[in-house]
């Protein structure tokens, strides 16, 4: 459902706190980075569905300078506010928070900061140190200037969900945290705002990523057997599923191909973790929820991605 009032953009925690909000209505928070492609486009349709037509939806558009290891990552991620605008009213937001760097920040650089924890110096956070502190950061400090009923984060970041789960919960924020799940192009590489540094041949690399999850997930279903491709069209009796060390070892094999291609692949981590803290999952635990997690470069690009397996099922 769109709304069918004009977005409003705002500029400062003021405005922000003019905004508003009709008498009982819930509010909804969907934080992005800006770049707006379908993936937020339904993260912004589910806050608005969750609250109806009375509800409020605001999306936040802030570069947050504290997730960047590099200035020229900062400097290199896109900026397209107006198309951002565009996309949010489309979907159904009713305001657009894109506030500066000194309205977030006064004085620049924040002395006091929230600490991931151990769950932050695993994968992203040990790829990226200090990314995962600065993006609680500023979600913290957006949940204060929003004051949201609940907050809609997308699967695709699910190191970030989780963190930012742990943060509500550990210090009572008192926000219903929604998962979305990850928006896919057709050809199944996850929606990034990264994608579009992609040539088509690192492109074609790329979807390497999707395929390695979805040859595990077939995996841990027992769909396939080992070296064996998965054929969405066939219709066969399933096998028996494996254990954790037979879904990493089919995401690995796609993984390994594509690191010959021509443009290769450059993996960083592929692992199988429990979704509550994303420590290791073992081969002694057969059964139970999982999330597969991969981080690789291809070209000058680096992208991630996941999927939830439920092993033994």
């Amino acid at each position: 459902m769109t709304t069918t009032a004009p977005t409003t953009l705002l500029h400062t925690a003021a405005e922000l706190d003019a905004l508003a909000r009709p008498a009982g209505a819930r509010r909804a928070v969907a934080m992005t980075m800006g770049a707006l492609h379908d993936g937020h486009a339904t993260l912004i349709r589910a806050a608005r569905e969750a609250v109806g037509p009375d509800g409020q939806v605001v999306v936040t558009v802030f570069v947050n300078p504290l997730q960047f290891g590099e200035a020229a990552d900062l400097d290199r991620y896109p900026r397209t506010l107006d198309a951002d605008l565009a996309v949010a009213s489309g979907a159904g937001a009713d305001a657009v928070f894109a506030p500066s760097v000194g309205e977030v920040y006064p004085g620049d650089d924040p002395q006091v900061r929230i600490t991931a924890g151990p769950m932050g110096e695993r994968l992203e956070g040990a790829s990226r140190p200090g990314h995962f502190d600065g993006m609680l950061t500023v979600v913290a400090k957006l949940l204060h200037l929003t004051r949201p009923d609940a907050a809609f984060f997308g699967q695709k970041d699910a190191q970030q969900l989780a963190l930012v789960r742990r943060m509500a919960r550990d210090l009572n924020f008192g926000v219903d945290i929604v998962a979305v799940p990850t928006v896919r192009d057709p050809d199944g590489l996850a929606l990034s705002s990264r994608n579009r540094f992609l040539t088509p041949g690192e492109r074609r690399t790329a979807l390497a990523l999707s395929r390695a999850l979805f040859a595990a997930r077939d995996r841990a279903a027992g769909l396939t057997e080992p070296g064996e491709a998965a054929d969405p069209q066939a219709v066969t009796p399933a096998r028996t599923a494996v254990g954790p060390a037979g879904v990493r070892a089919a995401a690995q094999a796609v993984l390994d191909e594509a690191a010959g291609e021509s443009v290769p692949l450059v993996l960083d981590y592929l692992a199988l973790v429990d979704p509550a803290d994303f420590t290791e999952i073992t081969d002694g635990r057969e059964a139970g929820e999982a999330v597969l997690a991969v981080a690789a470069r291809v070209g000058a690009t680096r992208l991630i991605d996941n999927l939830p397996l439920t092993l033994g099922a």
